[in-house]
């Protein structure tokens, strides 16, 4: 039984045309993943890209991943995750036990936070992982013109504030068999913190990718 990486990138982008083939770095976007991936070969057996475009079929090619041609009808602006990750299961014939789910979006990850969470995810026997970490901010909402504090009270120093996490989206390992019931995150599943800055990146707009490019440039390619 094997655990493949599974990295969803349409062709589609509104807000960032063509984001997952921009170059960070010297490099697409998408490569990122794929080359995370394959730095961890002694966890992961096959890396499969999906996508519903030529020209990332064409990257995920040269950089050496497998490609699984994306229906029409799975790749809309609305359409969950989890139904790429359904249609390549069906689609390979290999017999898979693990998904580890690599989102393009999120390029830069701590470099062993793979290992470490695959290895709580085996031992712990928990049927799915997925990465988050804590927010330091004051949230309220606003109603009828007046806000209203969420998660503090006010004058409350935000050292003090209860502690809440974000699903951050770096890393996400679950069970083959989850994502034919259209389930990534299980009911036994283990929030896996992480306290880094490249937790902040989830790129979407011009200016995440700005973002992302200036701490790729500061944390990973110094010398650029």
């Amino acid at each position: 039984m094997k655990t493949i990486a599974i990295i969803p990138a349409r062709g589609g982008s509104k807000r960032l045309p063509q984001k997952n083939i921009k170059e960070l770095g010297e490099i697409p976007l998408l490569a990122h993943s794929i080359l995370y991936a394959k730095a961890n070969e002694q966890i992961i057996d096959e890396i499969y890209v999906s996508t519903d475009d030529q020209e990332i079929k064409k990257i995920a090619l040269e950089y050496g991943a497998k490609v699984i041609d994306r229906p029409e009808h799975i790749s809309g602006d609305l359409e969950p995750t989890v139904s790429a990750l359904k249609n390549v299961l069906e689609q390979i014939s290999d017999e898979v036990e693990n998904v580890i789910l690599l989102q393009p979006t999120n390029p830069l990850r701590p470099e062993n936070v793979l290992t470490k969470a695959f290895h709580i995810y085996e031992k712990e026997k928990f049927d799915s992982l997925f990465t988050v970490s804590r927010n330091h901010q004051k949230f309220g909402k606003i109603i009828e013109n007046k806000f209203i504090p969420y998660n503090y009270k006010i004058g409350q120093r935000s050292q003090d504030l209860e502690p809440l996490f974000f699903e951050n989206g770096l890393l996400y390992i679950t069970k083959a068999s989850l994502i034919f019931d259209d389930i990534i995150i299980g009911e036994n599943s283990f929030p896996f913190e992480i306290d880094h800055i490249f937790a902040t990146v989830d790129i979407d707009t011009k200016e995440d990718f700005d973002y992302a490019t200036y701490l790729y440039q500061k944390h990973l390619n110094p010398n650029s």
